[in-house]
Parts: C-alpha cells; structure tokens; sequence
C-alpha cells in the first residue's frame, strides 16, 4: 500500500533541507578560490573556513541529539533547519575572514542531528516495509545537491559573487523549515527516550571505532576535494564551464559510488565493501594528484573521487548493528565522523600548500589519510572478533 500523499510530501521536505545542506557544505570547498580572492587570505587560510564548518558539525551531534532526545520531532527538524538557514545567510552577508568563519562553523551545529533525526522520522513515518524507502529518499537530498546544488551555487558564485553560493542553501533551509513545519506529522517526543541514553553510544568501542575509521579514512577525500577548483584554476586554463561540470562529476561519481556500495555490502558484508572502497578511495585520490595539471583529467579524477563516497553504506550499516538503543546518537555521529574527516583532511593538505609542496600534494597527503583510515578498519574488524566484541555482521545484511 502505497504511503498517504501527505507522507510523501514531508519526506520530500525533509530531502529539500538534506539538499541544502550538501549544497552548503560543499559549494564552500567549490567557492574557495572566490572567496580567498575576495578576502585578500591565501587558499589553505580559507580552507578553515571548510574546517570551521566540519568542526560545527562534530560539536553540534552530540549536543543536539541529546538535547532533542525528548523533543517533538517535528517541530525539533523545523527548528535546526531554519537554523541552519539563518546562518548560511549570515555567511551570505557579513563582512570578514572572522564572520565567515564563525558563522560557517554555526552553521555546522544542527548538520548531523537534522540529517540523522531525518532518516530515522522518514523511517518511522512509513509502513515498516517500506522503512528503507524513506531513509533512501532523505539521503536523495545530499546526492542531488552534490548534481545539481553544487554546481548552481558554483555559478552563481562565479557569475554574481561568492556570498550567493552560501545564500542559495540559506533560503533553501528556511524553506524546507516551513514545508516540514506544515507536512509533517504531529508526532510527540518518543516517551521512553532518556537524552542521557545517547551518550552510552559514545562508550561503545564497536561504535567508537567505525566512527575513527570514518574520521580518518574520508579525510582523504576531502583533502583533494577542498582545493580541487583551486588547484584547477592555478595549473590550467579552463573553460568556464569547467568548474561547475567537475563539481557535478563528482556528485555523479557519489550517486554511481552510493549503488556500488550497496552492491559491495551485499556480497561481501560491511568489512570487504569497507576495505574495497577504502582502496578504491587511495587509488583515486593518487589518480587527481597526477591529473593536476590537465582539466580534462581533473574532471575525470572528480567523478572517480566521487565513486569513494559511498563508503557511508557499510560503515553506516555497521552502526545500525552495534549502536543498539542509541539510534539517534549513532546516525548523528556518523556525520560528525565524515566532518572530523572534512576538517582533518584540507587542514593537513593546507599544511602541504602552505610549506610550498605543490598543488599535487593534497592528493599525496589524502592517500596516506585512507591508508590510516584502512589501520583504523583493521583495527575495528579486530575488536569485532574478540570476546565480548560486537556482533559479527552478516555477509549477507545490508
């Protein structure tokens, strides 16, 4: 049986403030060259802007989940997403190197307890057949924006100043707000949630080590990706078109990555899709340090990059196995995981610019993040097998 068109609508809603977080997110690592420029900073002095925000993300999981534990969940989403709206606004029209990054890194604190609360309320508000359904349709919001969210933002950065490639998401947010504010349902607080439960999930070295596997490995991603436009701006001379088409190969590469994973985990469980992707993920990250220095390449080595991004499935499926009671916690931590990377990642290229090691370096220093990143696994898939460990997953869940 079909969902009531009213379900669908607030789902879509919640995939509209999904959309404008991604778009966010990582139209700031695409507009890095604007604004550096704009400012009058150096490329890795704005790369802390991209930090700040991941830095937000990391803090604000937590504190959200437990704050929101007792909340209704619908008033609760409405409230961070219009938040995060407002400060991508304020992004939009403050003056100063400080503001954006003060702002960028408020803006980061309702990120991972909106995207996590989402996917659990979408589950929750469909059939228990079609659970997945919804959490899948949440998640569209991030791959869209990563398509065709990004690459706007990236050309109405170019064509009409940076500051609009922040003030897009920020309407975008205030929007999904009201829409989720009027379609979804009136759910009460879950009675028995105790906000002080979340925390166990924090105590849980199961669910401590897929999240440093993710805080680690996914640096390398981001190292590349944060200065991509930049280095391509600095080593060639391409088209206009250039820019935007290779921030909307490499949402295409995560949509193509999300499916493979999902495939991955299936026939080989969350451990062998976990380690194939890892290596698929230092494998690209070598290939765009040596395409520096050819556009054409450059937009190639985006796609392939984006492939990596579906490392999210097995290490997200991980956590829904060994998180037990903290749900909410777990997913929203998933995200702080994948933003500790986004922080750690231009942080450690931005050191490699700055020494004067060359624009391929991001790419040297992101393959070394996903070889750490495949210890942290190594690591995890250990502890899994002691006595006492966690629960082995099953090669043949998803």
């Amino acid at each position: 049986m079909p969902p009531p068109p009213h379900l669908k609508l607030a789902i879509l809603a919640l995939g509209l403030g999904a959309f404008a977080i991604g778009t966010s997110e990582f139209a700031a690592m695409g507009l890095l060259p604007w604004y550096a420029s704009d400012l009058g900073i150096t490329e890795p002095q704005a790369g802390h802007v991209v930090s700040a925000y991941a830095l937000g993300v990391v803090v604000g999981a937590p504190i959200t989940s437990i704050l929101g534990a007792r909340l209704p969940r619908r008033r609760y989403l409405a409230a961070l997403i219009a938040a995060y709206g407002v400060m991508n606004l304020l992004a939009a029209v403050l003056p100063g190197y400080g503001t954006l990054v003060g702002t960028r890194f408020l803006a980061g604190l309702p990120h991972g307890g909106f995207l996590g609360v989402a996917m659990l309320f979408a589950a929750d508000a469909l059939p228990r057949e079609q659970r997945a359904k919804g959490v899948t349709q949440v998640l569209l919001g991030l791959t869209i924006a990563n398509i065709a969210g990004v690459p706007l933002a990236g050309m109405l950065g170019q064509g009409l100043g940076w500051r609009w490639g922040f003030a897009l998401p920020g309407v975008l947010a205030l929007l999904a707000g009201w829409l989720i504010l009027r379609l979804a349902p009136r759910v009460g607080a879950p009675r028995d949630a105790r906000p002080l439960d979340e925390l166990k999930a924090l105590g849980n070295p199961a669910v401590v080590l897929i999240l440093l596997v993710g805080a680690i490995g996914f640096g390398g991603l981001f190292a590349v990706y944060s200065f991509l436009s930049a280095a391509m701006l600095a080593t060639t001379q391409p088209p206009a078109w250039a820019v935007p088409a290779m921030l909307s190969a490499f949402g295409i590469g995560g949509t193509a990555g999300g499916v493979m994973a999902a495939r991955l985990t299936i026939r080989y469980g969350t451990w062998g899709a976990a380690f194939w992707l890892m290596v698929l993920m230092a494998l690209a990250q070598g290939f765009a340090s040596y395409a520096v220095g050819d556009w054409g390449l450059m937009l190639v080595s985006s796609f392939v990059l984006g492939l990596g991004s579906g490392m999210v499935v097995p290490l997200q499926t991980r956590l829904m196995d060994v998180a037990g009671q903290a749900q909410s916690m777990a997913a929203a931590m998933n995200h702080a995981a994948f933003n500790a990377a986004n922080a750690l990642g231009p942080w450690l290229a931005g050191l490699a610019l700055a020494a004067g090691w060359g624009w391929r370096s991001s790419g040297l220093v992101a393959v070394a993040l996903s070889v750490a990143g495949m210890l942290a696994l190594a690591l995890a898939w250990y502890q899994a097998r002691q006595p006492g460990g966690a629960v082995q997953d099953d090669p043949a869940r998803v």
